[in-house]
């Protein structure tokens, strides 16, 4: 196991429900994949007129300052409205950003994106989808689908749209992860950001239970309670940092987000690389990501999110921050002494870990303090993975061990 790495050493991102580097929009809840971890239902009927949706968008204008829209679902390229919608975003200065399991992608559809003004893909790719054709893969089989999605956006995206893919891990696939890190690195030309996003479930034997409003819950209703996976142990970041550095040792994280209930808690965990498909560098340290963030948000007045795909490319022209940030002038020193190295450009990738709901042994939920993925819901803002519970019970679920009264009372 690798060395603990200790909160108060990292930069606290400063996104808070006011003020954040994104916000999460649902146009439409309908889905063409299934996927074993996913925090929404499948409603066939699930497509939202554009007009409400644009009510929804009033609503984060209305409640906060964002820099990027992340376009989700359901599967938001099979929303009949997908372009409109992208150029709408785009229009109101929102970068945006579409979250898909990449099924209905085509050429043609992202030139039309890339037209409408698309910051960036988020592919979801991982081997507890029940995806068509590729059942029973691996994660470092699917990296093969993972290529030619992001060769595909890099050729008709014309270099200009920002890559990333999420694979959410869970305790059968944690021992992957160091391939699809090696992967990432073989393609940081075009794919800029790695997500792991760790599986959590409610779970109906558990220690606790759940009322809503004073009345005591099924948790078998929910989306998130899967009966299958009842005895699984919920993996927590340090475990996927200690998988990265199998394969990556120099591998430290710059930047996150606490739980709500827990301030050491890594529930975003954000990590800058720097190197090329041969050679990493190195990576960046709490000050350079907190320099970035504050620099942006004084001159557009929102936190970064989705770094241009072409800065990511050409990495080499953040070197001169060397003289003011020590990470930087570590990775000139390392580029510079790797003279075999020199022909290649430098390369800038994220490595990202994502811990969700943690349900606390006496009942507390410890969320994502500051969380980017706050959803736009009948008028207020709301969190996305939980959703789910509002529509079927209408209202969030307060959890407590069992044999107590309902904790909220």
């Amino acid at each position: 196991m690798s060395a603990q790495v200790d909160h108060r050493s990292l930069y606290r991102l400063p996104w808070n429900l006011a003020d954040n580097a994104i916000t999460w929009l649902e146009p439409t809840t309908k889905c063409n994949l299934y996927c074993e971890g996913c925090y929404r239902e499948n409603d066939p009927q699930g497509h939202k007129p554009l007009k409400v949706v644009i009510e929804e968008l009033e609503t984060v204008k209305r409640l906060r300052n964002t820099d990027g829209i992340s376009i989700a679902g359901g599967e938001p390229l099979i929303y009949p409205q997908i372009v409109e919608l992208v150029r709408y975003v785009a229009d109101q200065g929102w970068k945006p950003i579409v979250n898909t399991n990449g099924r209905a992608l085509t050429p043609e559809l992202i030139r039309r994106l890339l037209d409408a003004g698309i910051a960036g893909f988020t592919f979801h790719v991982d081997s507890h989808q029940i995806r068509p054709g590729w059942r029973g893969k691996t994660e470092q089989e699917l990296n093969e689908l993972r290529l030619k999605m992001a060769r595909m956006v890099y050729k008709h995206g014309r270099g200009r749209i920002a890559v990333a893919f999420n694979a959410t891990i869970y305790r059968d696939t944690l021992n992957e992860v160091p391939a699809l890190v090696q992967w990432a690195q073989e393609h940081i030309e075009f794919v800029n950001t790695m997500v792991f996003i760790l599986f959590r479930s409610a779970k109906k034997k558990a220690s606790y239970e759940g009322w809503v409003h004073g009345k005591k819950i099924d948790i078998g209703d929910l989306v998130y309670h899967l009966e299958h996976q009842e005895g699984h142990q919920d993996i927590l970041s340090q475990e996927v940092m200690d998988q990265i550095r199998t394969v990556f040792p120099e591998y430290h994280p710059c930047g996150y987000l606490n739980g709500t209930e827990d301030a050491s808690a890594f529930k975003w965990l954000v990590g800058l690389r720097f190197g090329n498909p041969k050679k990493m560098f190195g990576c960046t340290d709490a000050q350079f990501i907190e320099l970035a963030q504050i620099a942006h948000h004084a001159a557009r007045g929102t936190y970064l999110a989705y770094t241009s795909p072409r800065l990511m490319r050409r990495a080499g022209a953040i070197m001169p921050l060397a003289l003011i940030n020590k990470s930087i002038a570590r990775i000139a020193r390392s580029y510079l002494t790797s003279t075999a190295n020199w022909g290649e450009p430098m390369r800038m990738q994220s490595l990202m870990i994502i811990q969700p709901c943690d349900i606390l042994p006496d009942g507390r939920q410890s969320m994502c303090d500051g969380c980017p993925d706050i959803l736009p819901y009948k008028g207020r803002l709301v969190w996305s993975c939980r959703v789910d519970e509002l529509d079927k019970l209408g209202g969030f679920v307060s959890f407590g061990p069992k044999g107590t009264i309902d904790p909220v009372e």
